[in-house]
Order: structure tokens, then sequence, then C-alpha cells
């Protein structure tokens, strides 16, 4: 799985950029603020959802034309080229065709395969259990596609019986239905997130690599997650009185968390230095990539940011080898061409640079 060509209008910092690429990986290099990450960010919206910044439509858009964006790329996949396009109009919603033919993101998650480590997530062991949960989540979405829509279903039944709980109705009919809804769909969630960590442990663990491994476990503050449907919409009905009094629904999938730990050390994934902690982040994302490689037959797309500059000499190097090994189309920034020199022929190279406000792309050999 990798992009052939990818063309940007408007996008960002980029008036019109158009690349052609194999399958090798891409390191993007060039200084701060040039436009190097909305490169990477473009390819994030290969997969569902918002991409790596999880912005809207309109803030993608160049300013101060605002005309709305295009994004166009082949995808190469195992069952031949695909032409993928994204476009917003003027602050519309974004629209996704998949081959000349409008697409869902559940369809676009069964097609594209995509994950990515952004300087944003350094903080991920330390800051609060929503970033995690985030992680988590996208880490599963890359296994299951339909985890978007059971997402979605959950948020939009739970933020109505979140009105209702504010508003002090009693109604028990309409709690039912709406905790049926939320059961249904968090026995998904919860069932997915645990396939997804399962998948991780097994590829951490049979893997030759330079990262420490982290043992990931799903934790809730409140009370033991139900696992089942029925357990779910028990718990959720028993909870009224209290999620009454609280103006909210206190138990259920929305609020788990997840504790990492350094397995080899045994020690919390939050008390590691942040070197360490880095090193396990990239030990899960290629662990994420290996367990898809293993189960659709090609890794997926890899995007890491400024990543690089964050390694010694020999963690580079290592990653860099795995990578290769992978077979990934990894696309990866860093402000100057020395700090891919261990790739050498392995990689093709894009230089951006920016010149009167707009970002200037040029591959070189």
């Amino acid at each position: 799985m990798y992009l052939t060509g990818l063309t940007l209008s408007h996008f960002r910092s980029h008036l019109l950029v158009r690349m052609e690429m194999d399958a090798r990986p891409v390191a993007i290099y060039g200084p701060n603020g040039a436009g190097k990450t909305n490169l990477i960010e473009a390819v994030s919206l290969f997969s569902p959802g918002r991409g790596l910044r999880r912005s809207s439509a309109q803030d993608m858009t160049r300013r101060p034309e605002a005309l709305g964006w295009k994004i166009s790329g082949t995808l190469e996949t195992h069952d031949g080229p695909h032409e993928i396009t994204f476009q917003s109009d003027a602050g519309a919603a974004r629209q996704v065709q998949v081959d000349g033919k409008s697409a869902s993101q559940v369809a676009l998650g069964r097609l594209a395969r995509v994950v990515w480590l952004v300087p944003a997530m350094d903080r991920l062991w330390i800051e609060g259990a929503e970033g995690r949960r985030r992680f988590l989540d996208r880490v599963t979405l890359s296994f299951f596609p339909e985890h978007a829509q059971a997402a979605l279903d959950y948020d939009k039944a739970m933020r109505e019986r979140n009105r209702l709980l504010k508003e002090q109705v009693r109604d028990a009919h309409w709690y039912g239905a709406l905790e049926t809804q939320m059961a249904r769909a968090g026995a998904i969630l919860t069932s997915n997130r645990d396939a997804a960590l399962k998948r991780i442990a097994a590829a951490q663990k049979g893997a030759e690599t330079q990262f420490p491994a982290a043992d990931l476990v799903i934790t809730h503050p409140e009370v033991d997650l139900p696992a089942t449907e029925e357990d779910l919409r028990v718990s959720l009905s028993e909870g009224r009185a209290r999620d009454m009094a609280a103006g909210r629904t206190l138990a259920g999938p929305h609020r788990i968390d997840l504790y990492g730990t350094f397995a080899a050390k045994g020690v919390p994934a939050s008390d590691c230095s942040t070197g360490e902690q880095k090193a396990l982040l990239i030990s899960l994302i290629l662990a994420n990539a290996r367990a898809l490689a293993q189960d659709t037959g090609a890794p997926p797309l890899v995007l890491l940011d400024e990543v690089a500059a964050h390694l010694d000499a020999g963690r580079r190097a290592a990653l860099y080898d795995e990578i290769c090994a992978l077979g990934a189309q990894a696309w990866m920034t860093g402000t100057g061409p020395e700090l891919f020199d261990d790739l050498g022929s392995r990689a093709q190279y894009i230089e951006v640079t920016e010149q009167e406000g707009q970002s200037q792309v040029q591959k070189n050999a």
C-alpha cells in the first residue's frame, strides 16, 4: 500500500503541488514553517477522520483566498490502483470520492490504512485520559474501520441521554431507548479496543526491534467496564440516579483510560524519561504497522513528523532499518537532509521551502 501520485490545490500553505512517488519511504526536509507537516497532513486524510491535526475542513484551506481545497492521490493496493479525491468548497464539509464515486468514511477505512506519530503525541503518557482514548481509538480504527461508526452512534445517544439528565427528565422509556443504543454501540467499542490491544501485544512480542515494548491495559476510573451489551445496558439503567445528580453519564466506554508500562523495566510509562516515552510510542506505531501488514498483506502508510530530531544516531538508524524491513512507504519530516543520511538510496527525498508566503516543493534524487 503506497501512494504513486499526490496533488494538492489550495491546501494550507500549498497553492499547487504535484508529486510522483514510488514505494520507498519519503524523506521531507526543509526549515520550520515551510509546510512539511502540511504535506503529511494531506496524506493523513487518506484514513477516516479529520487527519493528524484534527482540523475542520475550513481550517485546511489556503489563506487569504479561502476558496476551498482539493487533494487527490493514486493509492496502490493489493487489488490495484485507486484514485482517491478529497475536496472542500469554501468551508463546506469534506467530500470523499474513490474512483470517481462518493465514498463513506468506513469505505475509505477498508481501502487505506494510515498510522502516524506527531510531536503533539509526545505527552501522551502524562496528559489527560482523553488523549490516550483518542490514541487507542486511532489504533483500533486501523484494524476495524467500522469502529468509527460505532463511536459516532455511541456519542450521539450519550449526548441525548446527557441532555435528559441535565434537564432532570425522568421518563424511563426515553432513557431505555437511548441506553439500548449506547449498550449496542458501546459493546462494539469495547470488543474492538480489546482486540486491537491483543494485536499490538502480539506484534510487539514477535518482533526484533531496537525499541522497547509497552504493556497496555484499559482501565476505568469508576467501575470495571461491563464487557457485554446486556451488562452495559443494565449498568446504565442502574446508574441513572447517580448520573442525574452529576448531569452526565459517569460510566461507560467513553470514560476508559489506557495505562502503559515499560515492559522490560516494569515502570509506568508516565514515570519514564522523555526519551523512553518517545521510544515506547515509536514501538507502538511500528507494532501497529506490523500487525496491519500481517492482517492485510501490506503495511500501512506511516507518517512520522519530526521523529528523527528526537532520536540519537543509533536509534534513528534502527528506525529506518525497521521501516525498510517492513516495506512501508513512511512519510518522514525533518529540518535537514542529514537527518536521513542513514536511509541513503532506500528513500526518495522532497525539499520544502517557503517563498513569499507560499510553500515550494521539489523532489530530489
